[in-house]
């Protein structure tokens, strides 16, 4: 299947610069997934097909400040995106201009953080190993920047706004922005409607960043990402998938994280990394329903989505939101596909 087949047009000017106030004040698509009807209305609309035996499940990461700026020996600037953490205070990070950071390259930063280059990665990445004094995440709080996409050109006042309002677990490099459109009333009124709200945890890293580069996609290989479920997230998932009940997950990376978990048709507890590449003519084994954003052209997001929900459906609602013009990617609108 070739990459061109995900394509679409959209004006610059729909791509979102800034959140809107309040959060749940955004835009809402619906796709019926079987048939490829939908509805235009606001985000909060979305409760009323919320269902008493629903199990809705969200990403609780939390992006970390993981734009570094630094200098190189020669007192040349260094920009380093933090992706994941190895252990024993090493990163995977993406580093510009990587060919100034060649292995054993010293990097200085403020706040007494200083790194050293130890390896490249397959990705054209670098594995950093950091030395700092006291906590690695208190001196990012002080050094290190929210790590907007290169789409976003405003700056961010703040911070917040890039994270979760259910945000628990830090270490991602990019927000589950599928989930900045819910406020704790709309949390709130999910539960209130009977529904089951429980979490997991997947650290978005390069797989988000990292552009399908091939012509066939299936030749694709996704980055590898670490994800957690608890027990009771399974458990609670597993007895509804038994019961016939509907399993809608928040995000993409939601979605990620139970197919992964569940590909035997039941979803495994534990801390586990992932590469599965989920594109049409998947089956979905967990998920049912899902809430998304509007991705990129050619993503692998996009590809996803037309795996849930049929190609030629999602582009055509993607042609209707367009038209409507609705707000594009991660600060903008927000579909519902059930």
């Amino acid at each position: 299947m070739n990459v061109s087949e995900f394509n679409y047009d959209l004006p610059e000017e729909l791509i979102a610069q800034t959140p809107v106030e309040p959060r749940d004040t955004s835009r809402l698509l619906t796709l019926d997934r079987q048939t490829g009807a939908t509805k235009q209305g606001t985000f909060r609309d979305i409760l009323a097909d919320v269902r008493p035996d629903d199990v809705w499940v969200f990403n609780n990461t939390r992006v970390i400040p993981a734009r570094l700026y630094g200098k190189r020996p020669t007192g040349g600037r260094v920009e380093v995106l933090l992706l994941h953490p190895l252990g024993e205070d090493r990163w995977e990070v993406l580093v510009r201009p990587g060919k100034k950071a060649l292995p054993g390259t010293a990097l200085t930063f403020d706040a007494g953080v200083t790194a050293t280059v130890e390896d490249r990665t397959e990705f054209g990445g670098r594995v950093l190993k950091f030395t700092y004094d006291g906590d690695f995440y208190e001196r990012l709080d002080k050094i290190g920047e929210m790590p907007l996409p290169p789409y976003i050109h405003e700056r961010l006042q703040d911070r917040e706004r890039y994270q979760t309002v259910y945000s628990k677990t830090p270490g991602s490099a990019a927000a589950p922005t599928a989930g900045l459109h819910f406020t704790p009333e709309v949390m709130q009124e999910i539960a209130a409607r009977g529904a089951t709200v429980c979490y997991v945890t997947l650290d978005v890293g390069l797989g988000t960043f990292r552009p399908v580069s091939v012509a066939e996609i299936e030749a694709h290989h996704m980055h590898s990402e670490t994800y957690n479920v608890s027990e009771e997230t399974a458990r609670l998932i597993n007895e509804a998938k038994c019961a016939g009940r509907r399993i809608v997950a928040v995000g993409t990376t939601s979605v990620r994280t139970l197919e992964s978990a569940g590909q035997s048709g039941v979803v495994k507890a534990g801390r586990d990394a992932t590469e599965l590449f989920i594109y049409p003519g998947y089956e979905f084994k967990i998920v049912d329903a899902m809430v998304t954003n509007f991705h990129l052209p050619q993503s692998t997001l996009l590809m996803m989505i037309s795996a849930f929900a049929g190609k030629d459906h999602v582009l055509a609602a993607y042609r209707e939101a367009v038209a409507a013009k609705y707000r594009f990617f991660s600060f903008g609108d927000a579909m519902w596909i059930r």
